[in-house]
């Protein structure tokens, strides 16, 4: 089993990129009080594994809760890690707004969560459903183009790939 957690975090408009310890979070409250260390402004983590889902999860400053986004909901019944991560914080399935024209791109994945999460730093719902219904884009790689339009290019590849 692979599985992978970065972040990158903003303060005072300075990008900064992140490994973070899956082991040292035993539910979402422990993943943000880990983002929360890495910056005060706000920090997007990108969490993935074996290749097969991406979860994002998004902390503005040092209040309020995360805001989170799941590629495909199906993950939390086959995934421990994904069920103790996400589960408590998404909505039921098909709960997520997402229209019609943006359905037929999904081919049986259902993304749960806050697809409006990133849309401040480039990355709207439209283009997020996009990248993670892309022939070929493994999640680490919608994880980098995220961080691309963000303004952040290559960053994540300071701490390795």
């Amino acid at each position: 089993m692979t599985r992978r957690a970065s972040a990158i975090g903003r303060e005072r408009g300075r990008w900064t990129a992140h490994e973070i310890s899956l082991d040292d979070a035993e539910d979402l409250d422990g993943l943000t009080d880990l983002m929360r260390d890495i910056s005060t402004e706000l920090v997007i983590a990108f969490i993935e594994e074996d290749d097969e889902y991406l979860g994002i999860v998004r902390v503005d400053g040092d209040a309020g809760d995360p805001r989170v986004f799941l590629s495909d909901h199906r993950v939390l019944f086959t995934s421990a890690l994904a069920d103790r991560l996400f589960a408590a914080a998404l909505p039921p399935p098909g709960s997520t707004d997402i229209d019609d024209e943006s359905e037929d791109l999904l081919a049986g994945a259902t993304p749960a969560g806050d697809i409006e999460l990133l849309a401040d730093v480039g990355t709207d719902a439209e283009a997020l459903l996009e990248l993670i219904t892309e022939e070929g884009l493994l999640p680490g790689d919608v994880a980098a183009a995220i961080s691309e339009r963000a303004g952040c290019a290559d960053i994540l590849d300071e701490i390795g790939s």
